[in-house]
């Protein structure tokens, strides 16, 4: 497979809609898939989880609900939405009369939580029982991907595995071509795609400026700005603000992840707002600031213990980088400068403070291209630095992936000690 073949395919599996933040909503679709295949309620439920699922469904407001969060919330509504088609827009149907039924179900206390033993970064394994009938729905590695259903003592659905297969695909992205690509390729196909992600996700950023959402990070950056990137983190944190407390506007992630799905598009949706920039040339960018997110998380995966927003900071830098003109050496420099300043910020769940960590992500990423305009740079060995900027980003997944696999379960122990 071409290059342009390949990241085209790449960017059209990324840019998916998703209602609300993934992790509690891949529980609601495996909660839907279960009542599907039981044909009823469930009587009672135990859940596996994997860890990265407990921290980032835990704290954060599931859409559509009337203000519930966590865990069991998600299970249920999810029950009480069906239609697993759905995917990750499965609580999109909701109506008031449901939320009446979520609410009076959760005071059943069918669902039984339990921290998954598997290796995955990426679990969930829901058991469910209604009379003699026993369903299991096993969910892993990417947010909508039901890999097998278990129905008594049938096998009735499997999945080949397909991470190795995507990381093998990714294994292929490097700043050098993505740049390439994005100057040369065929906005045809990709262009709808584009477009929704900068429609849906800049949408939500002017709901969030409503004032009504979690902290209110973005309002309050808003009433501060002096400059084009001050607007540009608030308008960005505002989306997230919105998100994290249950709103039921739809975001198109990246990474499967709404909060980097906002981060790679807004700060560029605004840039280009300010200086009058095409739409060709805005889509273009985005392009950079999509694959350059997912060329870094490609050795850390989906969930982990370091920030998402931090390498979509960088990346979304990098895209406007490139909008304003910068070349290669200029997008290179972004990436490298930026990563040097906020690597290793934690990530301790979905919750309102994701705003402020994205604004964190993105003045790391607005400080490395401002240093390359200034001929200044963090050179090779320094710290966690090296030569070229995807040796870099390899280095970054390693400590993602590798070094703070101990973090990741510290920080999973202290958020069930409350």
């Amino acid at each position: 497979m071409d290059k342009e073949t390949l990241y085209t395919s790449i960017l059209k599996s990324e840019l998916i809609v998703a209602m609300g933040c993934t992790e509690p909503i891949a529980l609601s679709l495996g909660a839907a898939k279960l009542k599907e295949i039981l044909g009823n309620i469930p009587s009672h439920i135990d859940a596996f989880i994997c860890g990265n699922i407990i921290k980032n469904a835990k704290s954060v407001t599931v859409p559509n609900t009337n203000g519930l969060k966590g865990i069991e919330a998600a299970i249920v509504a999810g029950l009480i939405a069906g239609n697993p088609d759905l995917e990750l827009e499965i609580l999109s149907k909701l109506t008031p009369n449901d939320i009446i039924k979520i609410t009076e179900l959760m005071t059943k206390n069918i669902v039984n939580i339990n921290l998954a033993t598997s290796c995955k970064s990426l679990y969930i394994k829901l058991v469910g029982k209604y009379e003699e009938n026993e369903v299991e729905v096993i969910l892993e590695d990417f947010h909508n991907n039901i890999t097998k259903i278990r129905k008594n003592n049938k096998i009735i659905f499997t999945k080949k595995d397909i991470l190795e297969q995507k990381q093998q695909e990714y294994s292929y992205l490097n700043v050098h071509d993505i740049i390439d690509f994005a100057n040369n390729c065929d906005l045809t196909e990709l262009r709808p795609y584009l477009k929704r992600q900068l429609n849906y996700n800049y949408a939500i950023a002017i709901e969030g400026m409503t004032g009504k959402y979690g902290a209110s990070i973005g309002k309050i950056l808003l009433e501060q700005a002096t400059s084009i990137k001050d607007k540009a983190k608030a308008y960005t944190a505002s989306a997230s603000d919105a998100r994290m407390a249950g709103c039921d506007m739809p975001v198109v992630i990246i990474s499967g992840s709404g909060n980097q799905g906002i981060t790679t598009s807004v700060p560029l949706m605004v840039f280009a707002k300010e200086n009058n920039i095409g739409e060709e040339k805005l889509l273009r960018s985005l392009i950079v600031s999509d694959l350059i997110a997912l060329e870094e998380k490609k050795d850390i995966g989906r969930l982990s213990a370091f920030c998402g927003a931090i390498s979509a900071g960088a990346a979304a830098a990098a895209g406007i980088t490139y909008m304003l003109g910068g070349s290669l050496e200029a997008v290179a420099h972004t990436i490298v400068n930026a990563l040097a300043i906020s690597s290793g910020v934690i990530c301790d769940g979905a919750k309102s403070s994701c705003a402020g960590k994205i604004v964190l992500g993105l003045e790391a990423g607005f400080i490395g291209y401002n240093m390359y305009l200034h001929h200044k740079e963090f050179k090779a060995g320094e710290g966690i630095i090296t030569k070229g900027v995807d040796n870099t980003i390899k280095n970054v997944g390693r400590l993602a992936s590798k070094g703070m696999k101990e973090t990741d379960k510290e920080i999973l122990d202290i958020m069930l000690e409350d």
